[in-house]
């Protein structure tokens, strides 16, 4: 640099300090009081925001009893008070970036000229900032304008224009706060690497400490970072950061707070770092424990679907209790693992429970075999696997319970009525049938469905076929009360989400009967052998996309009297400040008749009873208490389910293939189920879903009263 610009720069540094001293001192007019002006208008501004709008704070997450299950944050942040952070920290900070602090009032003129004048000999070049100056900087980057790029880089051009406007707040902060408020509020905002801001996650993170412990090194060492915290990362780059830190150590040899013999002993000391890495929090809910993964993420998503800012969640420092219990999750985490391998690849087995209430439906627990991650080779999914509509080829007969509500809510049968049970039956209404389907002269193929077995009972209650499950007599219901009807009372008993994300063209079939695109695309049994590639079954056989929270839910709503509530994660919110946030939860239905709801309970409590479909588990995991369920299997036995719940829980238990859907599954017993082709598979809701549900419920309602079931209501038993 030639002299001649240097003496221009030094004159524009003299007309700096003229122009803020004019537009502090006195009423000035013309260009400059515009600039001054503007820069008062700024420093009022970064006042209110000062007070109004505190630096990102971590969001904790916590189970039913207030333990923390994970953190949510974009930086890393422990507030401390100025009485909290060690004398050697502010002393090291002080000497290495602005030795006169406590002497000057926000801009440092001997320092500004001095480095004017290094620059334009030839020297070392040299910022002159104050710390007051570095905090506005800071707070301008850190939080002002965090996440607006364009904003950051403003705060940051090298200009004229940013340090008068830097140096004039500077100046004017100094009057509203004392010079610790100052330097605690630098060291409260300024980054350190790795998401970590502030000194007091910076104790913790680098030695597991608190900032009020901070020794000399350790202090030097952080004092040094915040020159180039990327570069001078200790982990990365140990060798700039040693040296770095002995820099530090100079400094306050220099600055009189520090022994030249102490500094020359302490330079030859490790950077005493913790191994391996910051210890700090997970920042998402990927890294949350393995077995509250999902549910960190559906608190998340349940937050944000009610209308909270995603930032504002990773930034408010809320505490968030949830209902997630977490001895029921680790028992419910265990036993989906117990049947599948998280490892064994394209298979999903979930477990989602819920507890029915007449206010509340409160989500318990939402696990997988798989941990909530993007490492697929670890056994990882990053997908809401037990609570989003992700099965996409569905719960199969379980969603029987929504034909048997329709026709008892349009009294076609009562729950103890007997219902005709073919073995082979030509829907007369539903076109698009199997393979072996007759065609009608109009030429469009019928409809057409077979039982999983031949011969058998011909009739039975609708209670036993519930138990039993024929395909037959569910396309009959179905039949008579419209598909509209049993759609309707699906999105009424819980499927929302699930009725909401069908496809653009799955609409209910009109009456005309033409092909019901909405119906399911599989059957779950065409015969005993025989399956129908080309058979369309009815929404009674579900096989549609499907979410497993949502099915447990519906347990819940039918075991709530009819009574529909969201089901909220959700027990309370608390901010920064100590006040509960108001969640709104979308309100509680009274959606089918209380009666109907205990009848339909009735109905499907002989699932577990000898000869019904989930028996064989229920017996093997000794389950002795009165609740309802539902199994069901989709054609290909490619997903199964099982549905249950007692009085005072309810879940569902699903598993399916997650990222190849077409194929089948094969269980061959717990811990040796896997992915398979058409054709090999032997899957069903009573084997892998029936299991994981027992063997997870049996323990978990271990010390609970055995509540009995409520009474059937005589308007909905028998019709007939």
């Amino acid at each position: 640099m030639s002299i001649r610009s240097g003496l221009f720069k030094l004159l524009g540094l003299c007309l700096l300090a003229g122009v803020l001293v004019a537009g502090i001192l006195f009423p000035v007019t013309g260009a400059a009081g515009v600039v001054a002006n503007q820069a008062s208008d700024t420093v009022d501004s970064m006042s209110t925001d000062l007070a109004e709008e505190p630096p990102p704070l971590i969001t904790t997450l916590t189970d039913r009893d207030g333990k923390p299950i994970a953190t949510l944050y974009d930086q890393y942040r422990i507030p401390t008070a100025p009485d909290e952070i060690s004398e050697a920290m502010k002393w090291a900070m002080i000497s290495v970036e602005d030795r006169r602090f406590y002497d000057h009032h926000g801009v440092d003129w001997k320092g500004t000229l001095r480095a004017a004048i290094t620059n334009t000999s030839g020297g070392d070049t040299q910022g002159a900032s104050t710390l007051t100056q570095q905090y506005v900087k800071n707070y301008l980057i850190n939080v002002t304008h965090r996440g607006d790029t364009l904003g950051q880089q403003k705060a940051q051009e090298v200009s004229i224009a940013r340090k008068l406007k830097e140096a004039q707040i500077a100046i004017q902060l100094e009057t509203k706060m004392t010079k610790e408020e100052i330097l605690t509020g630098y060291l409260n905002v300024v980054e350190f690497s790795r998401q970590i801001y502030g000194v007091g996650a910076a104790a913790r993170a680098y030695f597991n400490t608190e900032a009020s412990k901070l020794t000399v090194p350790q202090a030097a060492l952080l004092a040094g970072m915040v020159n180039n915290p990327a570069v001078l990362d200790p982990w990365n780059n140990p060798e700039g950061a040693k040296k770095r830190r002995n820099f530090v150590l100079d400094k306050m040899v220099e600055n009189r707070k520090l022994d030249p013999e102490d500094a020359e002993r302490i330079k030859e000391e490790p950077l005493g770092v913790l191994p391996g890495g910051p210890n700090k929090p997970a920042s998402t809910c990927i890294s949350a424990k393995p077995a509250y993964g999902f549910f960190c993420q559906y608190v998340e998503d349940y937050l944000i679907d009610l209308g909270m800012d995603k930032d504002d969640l990773y930034t408010g420092g809320y505490t968030i209790r949830t209902t997630m219990d977490s001895k029921a999750t680790e028992v419910a985490k265990d036993a989906v693992e117990k049947e599948v391998s998280k490892t064994e690849p394209n298979v999903a087995n979930t477990l989602s429970l819920v507890k029915p209430g007449k206010d509340r439906h409160e989500v318990v627990a939402l696990v997988a075999n798989k941990d909530y991650g993007t490492d697929k080779e670890a056994g990882q999914a990053s997908q809401g696997l037990p609570y989003d509509v992700f099965n996409v080829t569905g719960a199969g007969s379980s969603y029987k319970i929504f034909t048997a509500a329709a026709t008892l809510e349009q009294r076609k049968y009562g729950i103890f009525d007997t219902v005709p049970v073919p073995n082979f039956h030509v829907s007369p209404v539903f076109n698009w049938g199997g393979e072996h389907c007759p065609t009608r002269p109009s030429g469009i193929r019928t409809y057409c469905v077979k039982n999983a077995s031949d011969g058998g009972d011909t009739s039975m209650s609708l209670q036993d076929a519930l138990a039993k499950s024929p395909n037959t007599t569910f396309v009959i219901l179905e039949e008579e009360v419209g598909m509209k009807a049993v759609v309707e009372m699906a999105s009424k008993l819980g499927l929302r989400k699930t009725m909401a994300s069908r496809p653009a063209d799955g609409n209910v079939p009109d009456p005309d009967h033409e092909r019901p695109e909405y119906s399911m695309n599989q059957i779950e049994f065409y015969g005993p052998n025989e399956l129908a590639p080309q058979g369309r079954g009815m929404f009674t056989l579900g096989a549609s996309p499907v979410s497993g929270l949502e099915m447990a839910n519906v347990a819940a709503t039918i075991m709530s009297g009819g009574v529909w509530c969201p089901p909220t994660p959700i027990l309370e919110v608390i901010n920064r400040g100590g006040k509960e946030f108001p969640v709104k939860d979308k309100p509680c239905e009274q959606v089918v008749p209380e009666g109907l709801a205990n009848t339909l309970a009735v109905g499907l409590s002989k699932d577990t009873a000898p000869g019904g479909t989930a028996y064989n588990a229920a017996s093997s995991a000794g389950w002795d208490r009165p609740m309802l369920g539902k199994t069901g299997t989709t054609q290909f036995q490619g997903s199964a389910t099982f549905v249950g719940a007692t009085p005072q829980l309810a879940g569902a238990a699903m598993i399916f293939r997650p990222d190849l859907p077409h194929g089948g599954l094969v269980d061959g017993g717990p811990g040796n189920v896997h992915a398979t082709s058409y054709g090999n598979s032997n899957m069903f809701g009573g084997k892998t879903p029936a299991r994981t549900w027992f063997r997870a419920m049996k323990p978990i309602m271990e010390g609970l009263p055995k509540k009995p079931l409520p009474e059937p209501d005589p308007h909905y038993a028998k019709v007939r």
